[in-house]
């Protein structure tokens, strides 16, 4: 033991200024490329958001009922005059929209146009969007081409450091004993010998901030995702704003249609049966029917 506290004590505070700070430049120059690669995926991940919200159905699609994709391909049909809105909130064709040579000109649009074509009387858009499986399907196709044409790039490693990672950081701490140890086992002599020793100690405090910042960036919470960022930004889809603009009642009518469900002639909304209820109406003939002959 004791001949180790003399090998400790040996050490020269230059020698060691000169192996603990390379030691912290590469530390801090992985850290340096790790940002930079970050970086360099980030610009490209932005440039594909760029690409993919041009197709404004596709960036609305994840939002909530309101204004998302369903909610605007509607609308884009109100807007072309090719069906319409009652106060119950069911959709009807109009005689433009009855005409097979007549169309939106985009795929979800179309898709429920040519849903409401197949009906023989009018739906709401929740009926649609629940008992319609050729409406979903078409739906979901759309937009798995529309991923498919637009594959984002692959997202930097956020995976777990394995055994290497493990071994690493052993090494770290090993190496940053060493250095304590050796730096605070003797007192240096001479002014070059302080600088060294100042050099080193701030050395070390860089190592220790070094791997609070490598563990916060390699956590999967510290990845930035350009397309959540990118649709923060956007307003409501265009069909929807222009609604909203010309045809407030519409667009509210529309809002009803999407929370209309159920299967029915009275497209969602429960019967009431007034004889079994106890309810009869005042409208005279009932009384007339019991009155008591004269």
């Amino acid at each position: 033991m004791a001949r180790a506290g003399l090998t400790l004590g040996a050490v020269d505070p230059i020698e060691l200024a000169w192996y603990v700070l390379p030691v912290t430049a590469l530390l801090y120059g992985r850290l340096a490329l790790h940002d930079w690669r970050r970086e360099r995926w980030y610009r490209r991940a932005v440039d594909h958001c760029a690409a993919q919200v041009r197709d404004p159905y596709h960036a609305v699609a994840d939002r909530w009922w309101p204004e998302d994709d369903i909610q605007a391909a509607a609308a884009r049909l109100l807007l072309d005059g090719l069906v319409t809105v009652n106060y119950r909130g069911n959709l009807s064709l109009t005689a433009a929209g009855r005409d097979p040579e007549h169309g939106a000109g985009h795929p979800l649009p179309d898709a429920l146009l040519a849903t409401l074509r197949r009906r023989t009387a009018a739906a709401a858009l929740g009926n649609i969007m629940v008992h319609d499986t050729a409406f979903r399907a078409a739906r979901e196709k759309f937009h798995a081409d529309y991923r498919a044409r637009h594959a984002p790039p692959p997202g930097p490693a956020t995976r777990d450091i394995g055994c290497l990672g493990v071994f690493g950081v052993l090494l770290f701490l090993g190496q940053f004993t060493f250095c304590s140890v050796a730096l605070l086992s003797s007192p240096p002599h001479g002014p070059l010998a302080w600088t060294a020793s100042c050099a080193t100690g701030l050395a070390l405090i860089a190592q220790i901030s070094w791997l609070d910042q490598y563990t916060d960036r390699h956590e999967p919470a510290a990845v930035r995702d350009p397309f959540a960022e990118r649709l923060a930004q956007i307003g409501p889809h265009p069909a929807l704003a222009e609604l909203a603009e010309r045809d407030p009642e519409s667009a509210e009518r529309l809002r009803i249609s999407r929370t209309r469900s159920r299967r029915g002639r009275n497209r969602g909304r429960p019967r009431r049966h007034r004889r079994a209820a106890g309810i009869v109406p005042d409208n005279g003939l009932e009384a007339s029917r019991n009155r008591a002959p004269e």
